[in-house]
């Protein structure tokens, strides 16, 4: 997706008022997420050791900031791309049990984010969640739920956020679309994954699209996901239709996360078969670690689609190119 300013965009709120919506929409969906998968706030890392194999490769690709830290015998150290494989090690830590659940704030820098546009940058920020769940859960029914229970508090946050800025007419559809990955495919033969994502939501505006990672019938997949963390039969991405961009935005990539089975399989199909070797991974393939799901959600792009936003840097504070902030600066986009 290149740049894209929407023809007649003009922001809702002043640069003040915006940060004043960005802490309450931070605050009201916290609120709301808490209530809604039973979780409780703990601090998490900002990065972690390189050989702890806690640290997510997320497509496989993306190279994670290193650093070396002198004071601990020259460690080496990451700064962390996602925290789904320390969350769930911490949910052993803390002695959650099941039913119950953690979430914090997530903060990244994904250097090689190939393009910089409306919704990607380099900064990521999210919140970051995981639940401790039995094995009976572990079922395509059980996560469902999960994701009509948290596009549920996104529109309640959405409905909070137009009472307190009646500027903001933010429209979200709360019935949730499911459809997978092969199905998308099978639909729309001829389209790239994305564009099939784009077709489908002009008719669904809300949808969860599922087993992202698995190997399709042609051959290719929709997404990448690691191995390691979600099961790619249980798991998916929430989009929604972005009225202002007119086009899908996701806002979370979450699943049911892999059994010491399916870390076992997977492992040998993306040919990581090396990682068995890290201390999360032999903990979790001996059945040591819980049975969770869990998953992270925006916080910026949540913020541009609830506030009706056109540019992702509307929201945070990032770096662009110098194209990017001429035709932004001309079109009367501040971006942060």
């Amino acid at each position: 997706m290149a740049l894209v300013i929407p023809q007649g965009y003009k922001p809702r709120l002043n640069v003040y008022e915006t940060q004043r919506a960005i802490e309450f929409i931070k605050q009201s969906f916290q609120k709301n997420l808490g209530s809604a998968l039973n979780l409780r706030r703990v601090s998490a890392p900002l990065f972690v050791r390189a050989d702890s194999g806690l640290n997510d490769d997320l497509n496989g690709v993306e190279r994670p900031v290193s650093f070396d830290v002198p004071g601990v015998s020259g460690a080496e150290c990451q700064v962390v791309q996602s925290l789904a494989k320390w969350k769930r090690w911490a949910l052993r830590q803390y002695n959650f049990y099941p039913g119950k659940g953690l979430y914090t704030d997530m903060n990244a820098i994904r250097r090689d984010e190939a393009v910089l546009d409306n919704i990607h940058s380099v900064y990521v920020d999210q919140w970051d969640w995981e639940k401790v769940i039995t094995p009976e859960d572990r079922n395509v029914e059980y996560l469902k739920d999960a994701v009509r229970r948290i596009v549920t508090a996104i529109c309640m946050t959405c409905d909070e956020l137009e009472w307190e800025f009646p500027q903001i007419d933010t429209r979200l559809s709360r019935e949730v679309t499911f459809v997978t990955s092969q199905e998308l495919e099978d639909m729309y033969p001829g389209l790239t994954p994305s564009q099939r994502e784009d077709a489908f939501t002009r008719e669904h505006p809300t949808v969860f699209v599922m087993q992202i990672g698995k190997t399709l019938r042609s051959g290719a997949r929709h997404d990448g996901r690691a191995p390691d963390y979600d099961d790619w039969d249980l798991n998916g991405d929430i989009l929604f239709r972005n009225p202002v961009l007119d086009a899908p935005l996701e806002v979370s990539s979450m699943g049911i996360r892999v059994s010491p089975e399916s870390l076992d399989r997977q492992l040998t199909l993306a040919g990581c078969d090396d990682r068995r070797r890290y201390p999360f991974h032999r903990a979790l393939l001996a059945g040591e670690l819980p049975l969770t799901m869990g998953g992270g959600i925006g916080q910026s792009r949540l913020c541009m689609l609830l506030m009706g936003c056109a540019h992702i840097g509307e929201v945070q504070s990032g770096v662009w190119d110098e194209e990017t902030l001429t035709a932004c600066r001309r079109a009367g986009i501040c971006l942060l």
